[in-house]
């Protein structure tokens, strides 16, 4: 995993997890690497990870059960999406919306662009999900 710098890492090594649990990869109810095995995956101080459970934990996406590890929450997904969602709007939209008056890119534009983004991302998961049944 590549780190950048303008953010800390626990909150990388989160959004490391939210992305796992929004593509499905780790899913309700399912244990998850253990500190020292997430550690040693990406490379970092375990005290670091631990850090970005006990985020997520304060965030209700994975719970400890004690003496087993860390679980996804049964609304996981949920929370992950709300949570993601509600960042993206206050830290990134601003951005976004100022670049494009600057720019003056029209919203039809923007939507002409997201609806051709949609449209590969529908074929690339057909053509995933054909690919899983071969």
């Amino acid at each position: 995993m590549e780190f950048k710098d303008n953010e800390a890492i626990y909150l990388q090594i989160a959004a490391f997890v939210c992305d796992n649990i929004l593509t499905g990869k780790w899913t309700a109810g399912q244990k998850i690497l253990s500190v020292r095995d997430l550690a040693v995956e990406l490379e970092v101080n375990p005290n670091t990870v631990m850090r970005s459970y006990e985020f997520l934990q304060a965030q209700e996406i994975v719970y400890n059960k004690r003496g087993l590890g860390l679980f996804v929450a049964d609304d996981g997904f949920e929370k992950v999406k709300a949570y993601r969602k509600q960042s993206f709007v206050e830290q990134n939209l601003p951005d976004f919306f100022k670049n494009i008056y600057l720019l003056d890119i029209s919203i039809d534009d923007i939507r002409r662009q997201y609806e051709d983004f949609q449209a590969k991302q529908a074929a690339k998961l057909n053509n995933e999900e054909h690919e899983d049944k071969h």
